[in-house]
């Protein structure tokens, strides 16, 4: 399908605009023909009374033609204006809504088995790649009006002779092709590199720009700087290819636009005015088809971006319900059974694939271990089953920048102020979110603003406190955490654990938080399934 009918198609109303738009471009393109045309046979007909002498000026009707001529300045203005106007109007309710839709679909996917998307990959094809499509859409009107143009050029063209409308025909007739071929040509190669550079540097960027911190704390600028160079080369290169085929696109334009002139003017047998107006008719014809021009210099430029687009597209959308309150099903983690409300410690060094673990629980990767939910293989459970019964809060707490109260509302709908208010003084962070400006409704930046690491994870905790699921999935929950603060969490939870009958699933290499379970089993107790590695994927832990 074409991506810019899927475009049109996300957003009521935008076909109708661009509807408009292309109106209003026609409109102007033969206002346009129509001012060159009258404007050449006016000029030199007041030339050829001038040179008749002053009875011939006299007698020559200067007004109304010079009122005509105003008429369609004026006219072609407006109509540029409501095309712009409207096209652009058009294109960004449509790219809102492919985009809405596109991020919709990949919200969508079940993540173990989602495509793989790194972070700065979906950016590029839901920022460039769109920002492409609606320069595209923007410019679809000009597509009609330059065809519209070229049929009054050849028309006006035929008042001097039809031997001059005959060559015009076939010079326009011809442009699309040779058009066509000079963009293949010239643009495609470049075009589809520049993609794929553009694409690689703003997955390399955003990977880097996520660790910004880090690089300025160890003075990492120059070394990032050195990795990047090579990428930005690379784009500004493919770039300067592409700029190159611009211009020599644009220079055989001209020639060709004078050849066109030329072959008129030969085929010409009428008056000199009438001659005058087929000439200027003939260059403005040329000119609105020079539209195609950069219109197939664009597609060129963004064809690897639209089939990156039609790939997300492509993507099954189906209803994903919002996690409800579902019974509590039981889990056997290896031969270890696990009854709802149970509350056990996942053991193991550093690297056995404890995170794994959880995060397969959790639905966000595939689980090739022998663990099991309502007596279901993880893998035959859906990511909706998995949803419904898991709250996790990872050991790398993401936030949304947003409000403190944003973060929290992602947990479930309806949650009020008194909820997060309980969940933040469980997760002892009320104190501190009480103490910023605005309270619960302080903005946070990029990856958690100003709070610590530690704050980040209570409020990624409260957060999974909030959603009500039966089973607490807790990645070293205490980290980063004093001892006091982290004596007061844990007392928190566990009358919180007592107080819902919520199961709890604790991995922590620190001993306090341990007290909150009843049992340990260590991750090398749960056998990969056969043919399979260890817990979470084969080679990750």
């Amino acid at each position: 399908m074409n991506p810019i009918r899927i475009a049109l198609d996300k957003a009521t109303g935008s076909a109708t605009l661009l509807r408009r738009a292309t109106l209003c471009a026609v409109i102007a393109a033969l206002a346009g023909i129509a001012l060159l045309a009258l404007a050449g046979w006016f000029l030199t007909a007041a030339a050829m009374a001038g040179a008749a002498g002053t009875i011939a000026v006299q007698a020559f009707n200067y007004l109304v033609p010079s009122a005509a001529i105003r008429l369609l300045a004026i006219l072609r203005t407006v109509s540029r204006y409501g095309e712009r106007l409207w096209s652009h109007r058009a294109a960004l309710e449509a790219m809102g809504g492919l985009r809405a839709s596109l991020f919709a679909r990949l919200a969508a996917q079940d993540s173990r088995t989602a495509l793989p998307l790194s972070s700065g990959d979906a950016a590029a094809r839901l920022t460039g790649d769109i920002d492409a499509l609606e320069d595209l859409v923007v410019r679809r009107p000009s597509r009609i009006a330059g065809l519209m143009a070229a049929l009054a050029g050849v028309i006006l063209a035929a008042s001097g002779g039809w031997l001059s409308a005959l060559l015009l025909a076939v010079m326009l007739a011809a442009l699309p092709l040779l058009l066509r071929s000079l963009a293949r040509r010239l643009t495609e190669g470049p075009a589809q590199q520049a993609a794929d550079a553009l694409g690689a540097l703003r997955t390399r960027y955003v990977e880097l720009a996520s660790a910004r911190a880090e690089i300025a704390a160890y003075g990492l600028g120059n070394r990032v700087m050195a990795e990047l160079a090579p990428l930005t080369r690379r784009l500004d290169q493919a770039r300067a290819r592409l700029f190159i085929g611009e211009g020599v696109q644009a220079a055989l334009l001209a020639a060709y636009s004078a050849l066109a002139v030329m072959l008129v003017l030969l085929g010409a047998d009428a008056a000199a005015p009438l001659v005058a107006l087929a000439l200027l008719a003939s260059a403005g014809a040329v000119e609105a088809m020079a539209g195609l021009s950069r219109t197939a210099f664009r597609q060129a430029s963004v064809d690897a971006g639209l089939a990156r687009l039609a790939a997300l597209d492509a993507l099954p959308l189906e209803d994903t319900p919002a996690p409800s309150a579902a019974t509590a099903q039981a889990i056997r983690l290896g031969g270890v059974e696990l009854r709802p409300g149970a509350r056990v410690a996942v053991t193991g060094r550093s690297g056995s694939g404890k995170s794994l673990l959880a995060e397969g629980l959790a639905g966000l990767r595939p689980v090739t271990a022998d663990v099991a939910l309502g007596g279901h293989l993880l893998a035959a459970c859906s990511g909706t089953e998995l949803r419904d019964q898991f709250a996790l809060s990872p050991q790398d707490a993401p936030m949304l920048a947003g409000s403190i109260a944003d973060n929290l509302r992602l947990a479930r709908p309806g949650i009020d102020a008194a909820d997060m208010a309980d969940a933040l003084h469980i997760a002892c962070l009320d104190q501190r979110i009480a103490s910023l400006p605005g309270g619960i409704d302080y903005r946070l930046g990029e990856a958690g603003g100003t709070l610590s690491g530690g704050e980040r994870k209570r409020l990624s905790l409260a957060r999974a406190l909030l959603t009500g699921r039966p089973w607490l999935l807790l990645d070293e929950p205490t980290e980063g955490l004093d001892a006091a603060t982290e004596a007061l969490l844990i007392s928190r939870l566990r009358i919180w654990l007592d107080r819902t009958g919520t199961g709890l699933i604790l991995i922590s290499h620190r001993p306090a938080p341990l007290a909150l379970t009843d049992r340990q089993v260590p991750v090398s107790a749960i056998a990969p399934l056969p043919g399979q590695g260890l817990p979470g994927v084969a080679s990750a832990a």
